[in-house]
């Protein structure tokens, strides 16, 4: 609960000083986390207490220039991470951001789960679909079960919409035994 609340405290903070730029921060803040989350090395040097704060500095001044265009909002934050040894708080920091720039943008996310590959024209007329039904703006993230044996289910937030085979299967079952 305590690293949530710290998470969530960076989180408002970054986008505060974000302001318009809250997309931008979090494609970068995103491609920070799973660089540092990827990296075995990074997380140690971020990690380790081994490592004193100068070449911890140090290394996120060159992952910063190694990743090229970072908002000045997010370089702020990262080393201010840095200085207080919070580094490890930077993928929920990013699960919030991203929650909080959604919100700010009237977007929902959800999941669809097809039974076999969707094509990204697929894709986008569900989100169109599910626009209209929720009336807000929809991204969806997807990927494949083929135990659904055909057709879709997606969640958008707590709602989810069922239009798999299996799902259509079994409630044929359901009204043949009554």
């Amino acid at each position: 609960m305590v690293n949530v609340s710290i998470a969530r405290r960076y989180a408002r903070a970054l986008l505060e000083a974000a302001g318009a730029q809250g997309d931008a921060v979090l494609t970068a803040l995103e491609a920070m986390a799973a660089t540092l989350v990827s990296s075995a090395e990074l997380t140690d040097v971020f990690t380790n207490p081994a490592y004193d704060h100068v070449s911890r500095q140090a290394v996120l001044g060159k992952v910063i220039a190694g990743t090229g265009e970072v908002p000045v909002a997010l370089s702020n934050l990262l080393k201010l991470l840095v200085d207080r040894n919070r580094m490890v708080h930077l993928g929920d920091i990013a699960r919030l951001y991203r929650d909080l720039v959604d919100a700010r943008m009237g977007r929902v996310r959800g999941k669809v789960v097809s039974a076999s590959p969707l094509q990204p024209d697929q894709l986008k007329k569900l989100e169109e679909s599910l626009e209209k039904v929720t009336q807000r703006d929809v991204v969806l993230e997807s990927s494949v079960d083929r135990s659904l044996l055909g057709g879709a289910t997606a969640q958008v937030g707590s709602v989810v919409y069922d239009g798999s085979l299996k799902n259509q299967l079994r409630q044929i079952a359901r009204s043949l035994r009554s």
